[in-house]
């Protein structure tokens, strides 16, 4: 229903630090809801079937599956943050599917509703999307907020090669992000975050790493979300991996991989997240069998352990 964000001191910029800095210590809590939007490359507009990699129950939280309401999602997760979790102060977070895919009317609606629940403990609004869902009155709508709000603005890069975005059915462009990043760029008052996967197979290391390199042009990129590609039940690359299993990270070659990773990166970016997760349920592979308090305590110590800074290796202005 919610992600806890880590708050110890890492030798990279990282999201729980920044919001512990920004909030003067107070611990914020995402709450993940589902708005009920879907996908313009699931209902035809784009295409059907959607990301070949993506079923969208794999990464929402069952809660807000089965939760009828975004009153019912909101008010559970936001009790769930402050049991579990000892929250102070909550991040509305529309995730799963494209949260800017309706018009601005009825976007407004679901996004009021939302940050009017609970609304003394909330402080951030977060949307996530695609780069083609995106354009001027809709930029607009969200600057509305953030006189209010820490209001970020989530987009899937995913690839920069538009040769693997064809292969896995992205139905859109990297020139269609880098429209959508300098138009939403734009705005002064929207924090602009990326998410990328790494790990399809037919790219190479080097091919991967020029992901870093095109993400630090852009000044207007504040956060990052690095994932690792896994492959879920009910996804098209699911059922060609039964079929027909292919390489993936393993969490020793991804740490590796991360050492790499973390020192190009800009300095001033903040990575909210360095791997992907799936409900045990719903995963194929890679299972790396362990929780995700593990994976991060694990690649923590191996980043120590290797000094690994971020940005010791940009080259940038």
């Amino acid at each position: 229903m919610g992600t806890g964000l880590d708050q110890v001191i890492k030798g990279y910029n990282n999201y729980g630090s920044f919001l512990k800095e920004k909030y003067s210590g107070q611990r914020v809590f995402k709450v993940i809801v589902d708005g009920g939007f879907t996908c313009p490359n699931r209902d035809g507009s784009k295409g059907y079937g959607g990301c070949t990699y993506c079923n969208v129950d794999s990464f929402t939280p069952e809660l807000s599956r089965t939760l009828p309401s975004l009153r019912e999602q909101l008010e559970q997760g936001i009790a769930r943050g402050k049991n579990f979790y000892k929250a102070d102060k909550f991040i509305v977070y529309f995730q799963p599917n494209t949260n800017t895919y309706a018009p601005v009317h009825y976007l407004k609606m679901m996004y009021d509703e939302a940050l009017s629940i609970n609304s003394e403990d909330i402080v951030g609004l977060s949307i996530g999307t695609r780069p083609d869902c995106i354009d001027a009155e809709k930029i607009a709508l969200l600057e509305s907020y953030a006189d209010r709000y820490h209001v970020d603005l989530e987009m899937g890069m995913e690839s920069i090669y538009d040769s693997t975005l064809e292969k896995i059915n992205r139905g859109c462009s990297h020139q269609e992000f880098v429209d959508a990043i300098e138009l939403a760029g734009k705005s002064s008052k929207l924090d602009l975050c990326v998410h990328t996967i790494f790990g399809f197979p037919w790219e190479t290391e080097t091919e991967m790493l020029a992901y870093i390199d095109e993400i630090n042009r852009f000044p207007q990129i504040k956060f990052v979300k690095f994932h690792h590609l896994h492959i879920v039940e009910g996804s098209i690359m699911g059922a060609k991996y039964k079929k027909d299993p292919f390489p993936l990270f393993t969490l020793e070659s991804y740490t590796d991989f991360l050492c790499k990773v973390i020192p190009r990166l800009r300095p001033d970016i903040v990575i909210q997240r360095l791997f992907g997760i799936s409900d045990w349920d719903l995963l194929i592979a890679p299972n790396w069998d362990l929780k995700k308090s593990s994976i991060q305590t694990y690649m923590d110590k191996k980043f120590e352990e290797r000094n690994i800074v971020q940005g010791a290796m940009y080259k940038g202005g």
